[in-house]
């Protein structure tokens, strides 16, 4: 296993405090066969009760779109500038769940990090299903204004969902440096949602108007469990 682990979630807090800007650590994993259901009960045995302070954990699938043979992410999340774990004995817990861990993991991969520039909170309990676009953006500022403008045009399209646009600042992921996500029930959900959007003139010319970007990879992640 990479000893990596100690790096969470404590070095991504920036002297550039915003409350409304959330931060990120990501660790990707390939479950040992069958597993699954125990990674999920490492942590409800030995964290259950820690609640984290203006953020949270989730344990995510992999689906299309996998690298490495990875089947797993585990995600970290909060307000920059915050300690995820205050008022919590992460320093007694944390060692149990991580050994745990290593008995159900058969292979540890990538670990990156970034920030969520702007959201759209999902409100809709039955999307779980999200879709991630990684990229190279040539302009960050002009794709962030168009992105609003998408989300604020097709509101009625989006509602209920999580869509948001972000950073990758440590170690980008097959050299992307931005990413796109959006929820939706399944695969099938997500599909009729661009079939309708792509059909739409104002949708294709608000597209162009991100600038020049690079699709680096595309896939699908579900949300197993969430704290």
């Amino acid at each position: 296993m990479k000893k990596i682990h100690y790096l969470i979630p404590l070095f991504l807090i920036s002297i550039f405090v915003s409350a409304q800007t959330m931060v990120f650590n990501v660790i990707e994993v390939k479950s040992k066969d069958y597993l699954e259901s125990k990674m999920e009960e490492a942590y409800e045995t030995c964290c259950k009760g820690m609640k984290p302070n203006k953020g949270g954990f989730a344990l995510e699938r992999i689906g299309k779109g996998a690298d490495n043979g990875m089947t797993h992410r585990l995600v970290w999340y909060w307000e920059m500038g915050q300690d995820l774990w205050k008022g919590t004995n992460i320093d007694e817990k944390a060692p149990l769940w991580w050994a745990q861990m290593d008995n159900y993991v058969e292979e540890w991969g990538e670990s990156y990090a970034g920030r969520v520039l702007t959201r759209q909170n999902g409100t809709n309990e039955d999307y779980k299903t999200m879709h991630i676009w990684d990229i190279k953006v040539d302009d960050p500022n002009q794709f962030k204004t168009a992105h609003e403008k998408i989300v604020k045009k097709f509101k009625e399209e989006f509602k209920g969902r999580w869509v948001a646009f972000g950073t990758y600042d440590i170690n980008y992921p097959n050299g992307a440096t931005h990413w796109v996500s959006l929820t939706g029930k399944n695969q099938n959900d997500l599909i009729m949602l661009y079939d309708k959007l792509q059909k739409q003139a104002d949708f294709i010319e608000l597209i162009a108007e991100r600038g020049k970007s690079e699709n680096v990879k595309d896939y699908l992640v579900r949300n197993i469990k969430s704290y």
